[in-house]
């Protein structure tokens, strides 16, 4: 199978006005958990993997490898991304690997130098028909060796926004708007105002990280107002950690394989709530 350009999920998440969640897997059954969830729901599914991830299932070749096992009876398109990858070079690889969209993080970077190595991505990717996604601002807490602290760490300014996407070519674009990676050290509130105005002079779909967490009246109200994909890793990761915990407490319990086929169910019953909350009937 070749997985779906993300951008074509996108853009049918902005024609609906809904958005589409993007779930990090870590293994098999973890990307089993999310096909099946979006079969049974007739929803696209994206997945996120960050090298960290990559690294379990045996770099770029094997996630991928990995994830077409796992997608050999989807009924819905399916978008492999590489996320918050901070490289020229191991875009490229991920690519090549066969991944249909790639994530080029230069958030942390002076404003003219990220511009520089977004383009750079997108001039190569688009070339092959690959799907780029940009970011402006920072989150709080950890991804990678990225680390941000406090809630005042800095948001996406919206002219700044307008010009990146201007200048770079960027399919969609990350914005911070007051979520956090991880969970959450604060009470979050986004930036209602904030992002409405970076939707009126971007036209491309705009992506909320650190979806894990984020109450759901402010992830709709996100989604009213421009948000198309939102990144739920978190959230997966605590359903199949506490899966096990759940398990060992009953008083049958065994270590045999049971354990990785009730994680999976509960990676996909969490995917599917999060699904149906954020094809919402809007207001």
């Amino acid at each position: 199978m070749k997985f779906a350009p993300m951008k074509e999920i996108l853009e049918l998440a902005e024609e609906r006005k809904i958005a589409y969640g993007a779930y990090v897997t870590v293994s098999y059954e973890t990307a089993l958990a999310a096909i099946e969830a979006g079969s049974e729901l007739n929803v696209p599914v994206i997945f996120i993997t960050g090298t960290d991830c990559c690294d379990l299932m045996g770099g770029f070749a094997g996630t991928v490898e990995t994830v077409k096992r796992a997608a050999e009876k989807a009924t819905v398109p399916v978008a492999l991304h590489l996320d918050h990858c901070r490289t020229y070079e191991e875009c490229v690889e991920a690519i090549q690997a066969g991944y249909s969209s790639v994530m080029i993080d230069g958030s942390s970077l002076p404003f003219e130098e990220n511009v520089a190595l977004t383009k750079k991505v997108v001039d190569y990717a688009h070339t092959l028909g690959i799907t780029v996604e940009g970011e402006l601002g920072k989150l709080v807490g950890e991804e990678g060796d990225l680390i941000v602290k406090g809630p005042d760490a800095a948001q996406t300014d919206p002219e700044e926004a307008r010009e990146f996407v201007k200048r770079t070519g960027v399919d969609c674009l990350a914005v911070s708007i007051g979520t956090q990676h991880g969970h959450y050290t604060f009470a979050p509130q986004l930036n209602i105002e904030r992002l409405k105005a970076i939707k009126a002079v971007v036209d491309v779909p705009l992506v909320l990280h650190g979806g894990s967490g984020t109450p759901l009246d402010q992830v709709q109200e996100a989604i009213r107002c421009g948000i198309r994909k939102i990144n739920v890793a978190t959230d997966v990761l605590t359903a199949v950690a506490d899966s096990f915990g759940q398990l060992k407490e009953k008083p049958d319990f065994k270590y045999n394989t049971a354990m990785f086929i009730n994680s999976k169910n509960a990676a996909k019953e969490l995917i599917k709530g999060k699904m149906n909350d954020f094809r919402f009937e809007k207001k």
